[in-house]
């Protein structure tokens, strides 16, 4: 995917990323701690994850494919290389979200697991939605420093 009605896609597609990534991890985080909230939003979080997934290396061939048509920078190269490396940290926000529905099912099935492993699988649900949100932040720094640096300080154009 190259353009959006004219439009480069990455750009427009990593806002879904930024969006969605630090929102699923917070109801995987909320769902890994509360029943509650893994009774009514698991499914959810189950889907958000997937889209953030699947959206992830489409938003990357995109950067890719703008990376060809723009000048290469220090900075740039440092964001392409951030944004390689999403993958593997949406890939585990997705195995956490599988998990909590996994414990959603048993438990709605009567079998429930032992807390041990449901205080597990919460602890691995944590690291998971915080390094995503964390790796998320980083690589929009990085794309944002590599498509503004220099502009607050340049000198104003004078408009026709």
């Amino acid at each position: 995917m190259s353009t959006i009605n004219g439009l480069p896609a990455h750009i427009l597609l990593v806002h879904a990323i930024v969006v969605l990534a630090p929102l699923t991890a917070l109801l995987a985080i909320l769902s890994a701690l509360w029943p509650t909230v893994r009774r009514r939003l698991v499914w959810l979080t189950v889907a958000l994850a997937t889209v953030v997934s699947v959206l992830t290396p489409i938003t990357t061939d995109a950067g890719e494919w703008l990376e060809r048509r723009v000048g290469r920078t220090p900075d740039l190269r440092n964001h392409t290389h951030l944004g390689d490396t999403f993958i593997y940290f949406a890939i585990p926000l997705l195995a956490v979200a599988i998990l909590l529905a996994v414990i959603h099912v048993r438990e709605n099935r009567g079998r429930a697991l032992s807390r041990t492993l449901v205080g597990a699988v919460a602890v691995l649900t944590i690291a998971a939605g915080v390094a995503a949100t964390v790796q998320v932040y980083r690589i929009g720094e990085s794309g944002a420093r590599a498509g503004w640096s220099g502009v607050a300080t340049a000198p104003v154009r004078a408009g026709k």
